[in-house]
């Protein structure tokens, strides 16, 4: 119902659309699954959108840093991203207003078009690592500093920060510092040297539906520019991708020797973030990294 919609930001909406009767938006429903904003699909005389919103004092600008790298991405014309209709602030709320997609039934060749798709996304490079603004990884902030080389980005802008944060917060000994210490001096042999690719950020099966035409879709992205193994790194994580995806994308986009060791290496940053979150099993799961690699 619409009444679920607060009333600043039904304003913020109506004026973005540029509908002047109240009962030009026709109903919304709440979508599952988020834990940061409250969304779901709104229907106006305009079209289905999907409308997203929550407290700006507690993220300021996350649906603007959002709003950035969906365009980014869409611009490579690479894989299907959702259009952003708007975004803005209404008193105390931000909201950002999306492409409503109609999920359908993954395509036969869903997987094998999903690699192609990510390889050509990962041939989008840029002069430097990192951004030219911060955005976020979750509910955390995600600083993007650019730097020339990927190890000192990783280290900087992506490990150091997360690991300053779950010592501060008590999630970590601090011991850890030490331990992610004597990681970074073997990270130079471990890590290949590639050239600065345009990365979701964010990739779990989560953030991967299928469009209308049954085709791969990516929503709620953490872009920068960094290593592309990262993005493959983070499929691991959490699993749910086909290994057609891995055979396609390797098919277009053939990877250094080695990319099964590494992926732990790339893993401990979303870990590290998911400590901050939420502490628990996480911590371990870093632990054992270390382990294998220190």
């Amino acid at each position: 119902m619409v009444t679920h919609i607060p009333r600043q930001v039904l304003e913020g909406v109506m004026q973005s659309l540029r509908l002047q009767d109240p009962t030009a938006i026709q109903d919304f429903s709440f979508a599952g699954g988020g834990c940061i904003n409250y969304g779901g699909k709104i229907k106006t005389v305009s079209g289905d959108f999907f409308l997203k919103w929550n407290d700006k004092g507690k993220f300021p600008g996350m649906f603007q840093a959002e709003s950035k790298g969906l365009k980014l991405l869409l611009q490579q014309n690479a894989i299907y991203i959702p259009r952003v209709e708007a975004h803005g602030e209404s008193s105390t709320y931000q909201f950002l207003l999306l492409e409503y997609i109609v999920q359908k039934t993954k395509s036969k060749t869903y997987w094998e078009d999903l690699g192609k798709q990510l390889a050509a996304l990962h041939n989008v490079t840029d002069t430097s690592f990192g951004l030219d603004h911060d955005n976020f990884i979750g509910s955390l902030n995600q600083f993007n500093q650019q730097h020339s080389s990927w190890l000192d980005f990783y280290i900087e802008q992506r490990l150091d920060v997360q690991l300053k944060n779950a010592i501060d917060q008590g999630y970590a000994s601090s011991s850890w510092s030490k331990k992610f210490e004597l990681l970074y001096t073997r990270l130079p042999e471990l890590l290949p040297v590639e050239k600065p690719a345009l990365l979701h950020g964010d990739l779990w099966s989560g953030n991967l539906i299928s469009n209308e035409k049954g085709e791969p879709c990516l929503i709620d992205p953490a872009v920068y520019f960094g290593n592309r193994e990262m993005d493959l790194a983070m499929t691991r994580l959490f699993g749910g991708f086909s290994e057609q995806f891995y055979s396609s994308y390797r098919q277009a986009f053939p990877l250094s020797p080695g990319f099964e060791r590494r992926v732990g290496i790339y893993s401990l940053y979303p870990l590290l973030v998911h400590v901050n979150l939420f502490g628990g099993s996480y911590v371990y799961s870093v632990e054992e990294i270390l382990r294998a690699f220190i």
